[in-house]
């Protein structure tokens, strides 16, 4: 995790708050849902894809984006660009230069399929992080896990390859994010490899299933005994975008203190969720969406409305163990294990030339 500026000040804040037992918690950074649109059709995605396009709700126009934009400016300079697929959104590269040039994003993230780089090229030297989802280095057998055609899939290969080689040029790192399945669990080595092969960084998050890791996944043997492997592998130098609290927390299921304010989250249509995303899918009393961002004055304005109809955070939750939400809840508590991140595994933080080998 790299902190810039207002999130380094949040961050030292929100450990005093953290020790006078107050949980609601400054951003570390915003992400925002441009689109809800997908040309995919993932089959571990809960909540996008081309099955679910007729009812997703609109994405905003460019000035209203904007807009939303600036409210999220007020509380973290750190921004993550999501979807749906983001690159659908006609205006991404309009929005992302205004994010950059005029509101003044120190460090902003795109998350993409990469199906629809060559068309957004423009974009990427705005970028200081682009994620790309890839889960099997063979396109046979992840065409079957994205539903799309195997040449689709060579396709995306192919442009994570180009773009890859552009890193340096352009002045993006480049992360893939592969999501484990029980179907592609057996060939997760191959995407380390692939990685290091071609300087990329790679994050691994389980399949989800309500919150939770699939199950075939919770009691699997295979499961565990990989990410032992990913730990060893990361102190050997590995280009592993992942904490070793983290990546201990998905091994033994631990539970830890979730701290959902930290990366709050905006929809397409500028409603903030609060707490979160899964708290507010519940539809219960204890979340939802409680203000849209163009029709407040200021990010205080939005947290202020968000307690006074939803409360406080909760102080102990665990109703997910997905690295968007634990990794920055597990950093922020344990500022040790931050600090000792930063300077015990820097080779795995740049994704410098490794090889893993047996034993």
């Amino acid at each position: 995790m790299t902190l810039q500026a207002s999130a380094i000040r949040n961050y030292w804040t929100n450990l005093l708050k953290l020790f006078r037992r107050d949980y609601l918690l400054h951003p570390l950074a915003t992400t925002y849902y441009v689109t809800a649109h997908c040309n995919l059709n993932c089959v571990y995605c809960e909540d996008f894809g081309v099955r679910r396009n007729a009812q997703a709700e609109p994405a905003l126009p460019l000035d209203d984006a904007i807009r939303v934009l600036r409210i999220l400016r007020q509380g973290t300079d750190r921004l993550i660009l999501t979807g749906g697929e983001p690159l659908l959104y006609p205006d991404i590269v309009e929005l992302v230069t205004h994010a950059r040039r005029e509101l003044a994003f120190r460090q902003i993230t795109l998350l993409t399929n990469g199906s629809l780089l060559p068309q957004r090229e423009p974009l990427l030297p705005l970028l200081d992080h682009l994620v790309v989802s890839l889960d099997s280095t063979d396109p046979q057998a992840w065409s079957s896990l994205i539903n799309a055609h195997p040449s689709t899939a060579q396709a995306i290969l192919d442009n994570v390859r180009t773009y890859a080689r552009r890193q340096r040029e352009w002045g993006y790192r480049m992360i893939i994010n592969c999501v484990l399945t029980p179907e592609n669990l057996s060939d997760a080595h191959d995407m380390l490899d692939f990685c290091t092969a071609h300087g990329l960084l790679i994050s691994f998050s389980p399949q989800a299933v309500h919150n939770w890791p699939h199950y075939d996944l919770l009691v699997s043997k295979d499961y565990q005994a990989f990410l032992s492997q990913l730990m060893t592998y990361k102190r050997r130098g590995a280009p592993i975008l992942g904490s070793m609290a983290y990546l201990r927390t998905l091994r033994d299921m631990v539970p830890y203190a979730c701290y959902p304010t930290l990366v709050p989250r905006v929809t397409p249509q500028g409603d903030l969720l609060y707490p979160c995303r899964p708290i507010e899918k519940e539809g219960d009393s204890h979340g939802g969406r409680p203000c849209n961002l163009l029709n407040v004055t200021s990010w205080q304005h939005a947290i202020q409305r968000a307690v006074e109809t939803y409360g406080l955070p909760p102080r102990m939750c665990t109703s997910c163990f997905q690295q968007c939400f634990a990794e920055p809840s597990l950093m922020q508590s344990h500022p040790l294990s931050l600090l000792w991140e930063w300077v015990r595994y820097p080779p795995s933080r740049r994704g410098t030339v490794w090889a893993h080998s047996p034993g």
